[in-house]
């Protein structure tokens, strides 16, 4: 709020100047933020609170944990690199990490809080797993479940002092050792598929978890009643699935002939044990860096985020279309509700207007076949250059004026496509947002519904949720980029405790223990947007006839002026309000070619293979799929 009463002072000079007529010095204005035909030039200096709790300064070394650390990074469009081409979106984050080892007291009254919060409960799954391996250090002889979300609200509400849980804040937690110690996992329960009632947090031992955050002020069922970036992560807990941090036998969990890199129980950081002590340090450096900052605090957007349309769209509609081929099953009746769709992109995109149609198509003819061909990997646009896996891609576009029907109401029509399809004819996929094979633009949502999936829990909804979410820039919060080594990665072989970054309140993850974003994901889409407003306002200046729009260039100018002290003072949302409202100033001035705004990339020759490591999978060996 801190930033409501400038913009609003702003806005309203700005609008003053603008009706005033042209300047009266000669020329062009002298322009230091907006940049025609540039990048922006947004900077933000990130604090990163790191809490070791439960760690003594000998466990973990200032000097181990911190050579693991990237000093910067610069966040790029994930889908490009698939083509071989780096965008970055003119962002520059320098991190500023804070450490705190905290003291008896703190410690004390955290882990009796942990006591209160701990219900006795029957080993979970992983730790009779760990228990009956043979190199296991301990025996988990006893367990308790403690619920993440209150965990997680003490922490934010109850940090050491001069610890500012505003910020993005680590809290790492060892009550290993401890005469108190209870041996204990974490838990997450009371949101329920809307579409099937299937509450993952009770119905699958594989979502018991030792780390949990990012929960929104706000959120409907576990808000914490004010802006607060937290999210903790705890070795003593478990041991779980999710991380594979149960399995202290086998090199490769996964089973893809590669060994997977994972962080053991904090016991398990001991002499003969499965990691050294030495490691410890570096291990919770390397979460701390691949998934804490570059996954949940400052991510890389998986698609623009500014959308293939001629100017940044006010008007969203979500065009929902299914196949419906699922005998005696109307899916798009009883396995998709709407309201909550579209509620919970409008909290992403919240200046964004969202509306919503439906109508139901036929799964017959060539939209059968194509379907069909996608499941065999046969093209049905043979010779067309594109893979098998391009069929639903190409029908649709190939159909899509049939489908779309807000042409000229709204200013971008979201094409969303459904397969219900009857049993053993799943694709073994949830859903994809897809690309044009080409670019790496977005194109259209892709989901799937069927008697399998409904078993496995999974209606319509809450897939749709996630894969728009994809549509509309944000990635899984268990791949990104790492901008230092310039690695596009996901949670596989050297990164796969980057698994660690699902456990964390985000439609995003694959652990299906909530339906909203997270936090982490607004603040990211409202950095992602106020870049794009600002490079599209930079296009815009490119195209302004000469010696015209002084006084909005001034006016816009300045306004991304207070768009860049918002975004430095984490400020993120009045930087997105003030930079889309330069770019509206600009878009006015008489002349402007507003069709610069779309995208300037290359077209190239579709791709033969494969690109999309994004596919939402939910066959055998997929985290999603675990029991």
């Amino acid at each position: 709020m801190r930033w409501r009463s400038p913009f609003i002072v702003t806005l309203v000079a700005a609008l003053a100047m603008a009706s005033a007529g042209p300047a009266a010095a000669a020329g062009a204005p002298a322009l230091r933020h907006l940049d025609p035909g540039g990048q922006p030039r947004l900077v933000e200096k990130v604090p990163v609170n790191v809490v070791f709790v439960g760690y003594e300064p000998a466990q973990v070394a200032k000097s181990s944990f911190l050579a693991e650390l990237a000093g910067s990074s610069e966040p790029v469009v994930r889908s490009r690199l698939y083509y071989d081409v780096t965008e970055k979106l003119g962002i520059t984050y320098k991190y500023d990490y804070r450490l705190t080892y905290t003291g008896k007291s703190y410690e004390d009254a955290f882990f009796r809080q942990l006591s209160k919060l701990a219900r006795p409960a029957p080993l979970a799954l992983s730790q009779q797993a760990y228990n009956a391996q043979r190199n296991n250090v301990l025996d988990v002889t006893g367990n308790h479940t403690i619920d993440a979300p209150s965990v997680e609200k003490w922490l934010a509400l109850h940090p050491p002092a001069g610890v500012d849980t505003r910020r993005n804040t680590v809290f790492f937690i060892n009550w290993y050792g401890r005469s108190d110690f209870k041996h204990h996992i974490y838990t997450k329960t009371g949101e329920p598929d809307p579409d099937t009632g299937y509450d993952f947090g009770v119905q699958r031992e594989s979502r018991k978890i030792i780390a949990w955050g990012g929960t929104t002020a706000d959120d409907e069922e576990t808000g914490l009643g004010s802006t607060r970036r937290v999210w903790f992560h705890d070795l003593s807990a478990g041991p779980e699935e999710w991380t594979g941090n149960y399995d202290v036998d086998n090199p490769d969990v996964d089973g893809d002939g590669t060994a997977d890199y994972r962080m053991p129980p904090i016991w398990e950081y001991t002499a003969g044990g499965y990691r050294s002590p030495a490691a410890l340090a570096g291990d919770l450096g390397k979460i701390t860096r691949y998934v804490a900052v570059n996954l949940l605090f400052t991510s890389s957007p998986l698609y623009p985020v500014e959308l293939p349309t001629p100017e940044p769209p006010k008007t969203i509609n979500l065009d929902n279309n299914t196949y419906e081929g699922w005998p005696g099953v109307d899916a798009d009746e009883q396995y998709l509700t709407p309201s909550l769709l579209v509620g919970e992109l409008s909290e992403l995109r919240w200046r964004n207007r969202f509306s919503h149609d439906r109508q139901d198509l036929p799964l017959t003819g060539q939209a059968l076949a194509c379907y069909q061909g996608f499941l065999t990997e046969e093209s049905c646009y043979p010779g067309s250059g594109y893979p098998a896996f391009a069929n639903l891609y190409l029908y649709n576009r190939e159909h899509l004026d049939e489908v779309l029907d807000d042409t000229g109401k709204v200013d971008y029509e979201l094409p969303i496509f459904n397969y219900a399809v009857g049993p053993n004819q799943s694709s073994g996929l949830l859903g994809f947002a897809d690309d044009d094979y080409v670019t790496g633009d977005q194109t259209y949502v892709f989901n799937f519904v069927s008697p399998e999936i409904v078993e496995a829990g999974y209606g319509l909804t809450t897939t749709q949720i996630h894969e728009v979410g994809h549509h509309l820039g944000l990635s899984h919060p268990h791949d990104g980029y790492d901008s230092t080594t310039g690695v596009n990665y996901e949670a596989v072989g050297d990164f796969y405790f980057a698994n660690a970054g699902d456990e964390s309140n985000s439609v995003m993850s694959y652990i299906d223990l909530n339906w909203d974003f997270s936090q982490f994901d607004r603040d990211n889409s409202d950095r992602f947007l106020t870049a794009a407003y600002w490079e599209a306002a930079n296009r815009l200046a490119a195209t302004v006839p000469k010696g015209k729009g002084r006084t909005a260039l001034a006016a816009a100018d300045g306004l991304l002026g207070l768009a860049a002290k918002a975004f430095a003072a984490h400020e993120y949302r009045a930087a997105y309000a003030l930079a889309e409202k330069a770019y509206y100033i600009v878009a006015g001035i008489p002349g402007v070619d507003t069709g610069s705004v779309a995208s300037t990339m290359k077209a190239a020759d579709a791709r033969t293979a494969e690109p999309h490591e994004f596919i939402d999978s939910l066959e055998p060996g997929s985290p999603r799929n675990k029991p």
